[in-house]
């Protein structure tokens, strides 16, 4: 088994109203809504998946939208914010797109030299974009994207960990999970994955005097890494037991296999399998289109169907 895990496989948020949410990240942020699934584990939700033209690992962002939620209480022991990559060159069009709609946001400012802005989506959670080279190539942009392809989001670059204390969170990282050590900036430390211009970030923030969070609307729920096989993932499983971790059964998440376990500061992290991917039960062209159950929820279907709320995907161009 490689002694790192790949990467970001994805992030997962909790959301308020789902088509708020469908509106923001496809007609604002342009990317692509690429399965429209239920919790698995509480199928009167949504389980909505973002990402590029296919949804490839790295790019993917999802949600339980819970209707009528309250927001979450920011706090130590979750991911405080998910940074995108975009392309340099994109620094101009993103801040007057974003204000064209509306959407106040911070900076441009400069993060471990790379320039970076920061806002909130429509439920309060925090995203940053930064501006590196790189990623130019590897990920699709969607066709059907709002945003010029030039111009498009890559991939998800990282996350930062608010946590009460960095040291055994840090040696989880670097001494289990296979990440480097990168450095400190200021109340930042910086750790990596993966080689340049693909590699994965986490900043881990450390505030011993602040409440715990307390997860709703606009929370990040969890992070999964990537591993590229089920028998790595099994040998995962081991090695995190290893560590006297508590981790979970492999369980079947139709488009990839997933352990989950807390890391040392409280925040949930997962190990996802790349395949087999978001085209096992659609096409291409049609992802992101039809409510997809997975086999043992399909007799339910109706009842399910009648329970979630009327959604609809449909992407305006403001901008051309």
């Amino acid at each position: 088994m490689s002694s790192a895990v790949t990467g970001i496989h994805h992030v997962t948020a909790l959301a308020g109203d789902p088509q708020e949410n469908i509106d923001f990240y496809t007609r604002v942020l342009g990317l692509r809504l690429v399965k429209k699934t239920v919790n698995f584990d509480a199928p009167d939700v949504y389980h909505l998946y973002y990402g590029d033209e296919v949804g490839q690992p790295g790019t993917i962002l999802t949600f339980f939208p819970f209707p009528d939620a309250a927001r979450g209480k920011k706090g130590t022991g979750e991911i405080s914010a998910v940074a995108f990559h975009a392309p340099p060159h994109s620094l101009e069009f993103w801040t007057g797109h974003l204000s064209q709609h509306g959407i106040r946001f911070d900076g441009p400012g400069s993060r471990f030299g790379e320039t970076c802005i920061s806002f909130a989506d429509p439920d309060g959670m925090q995203i940053e974009f930064i501006f590196a080279a790189g990623g130019e190539s590897g990920e699709r942009s969607w066709g059907g994207s709002p945003i010029p392809a030039v111009s498009a989001l890559r991939r998800i670059r990282g996350v930062t960990l608010l946590l009460r204390d960095s040291v055994r969170t840090g040696e989880l990282l670097t001494g289990t999970l296979g990440f480097r050590a990168a450095g400190k900036e200021g109340e930042r430390i910086r750790y990596t994955i993966g080689e340049e211009p693909g590699e994965s970030v986490v900043d881990i923030v450390v505030s011993p005097g602040k409440p715990r969070g307390s997860q709703s609307a606009g929370s990040v729920h969890h992070i999964a890494w990537r591993t590229p096989t089920g028998d790595a993932q099994r040998r995962w499983r081991q090695k995190i037991q290893e560590t006297g971790l508590y981790v979970t059964e492999i369980l079947d998440r139709n488009y990839f296999q997933s352990i989950y376990f807390r890391e040392p500061g409280g925040v949930l992290f997962e190990i996802a399998t790349d395949p087999p991917g978001f085209t096992v039960d659609e096409t291409p062209a049609e992802l992101g289109t039809h409510l997809k159950l997975p086999r043992w929820l399909e007799p339910e279907r109706r009842r399910i169907e009648g329970a979630l709320p009327v959604v609809h995907l449909g992407v305006s161009h403001p901008d051309h």
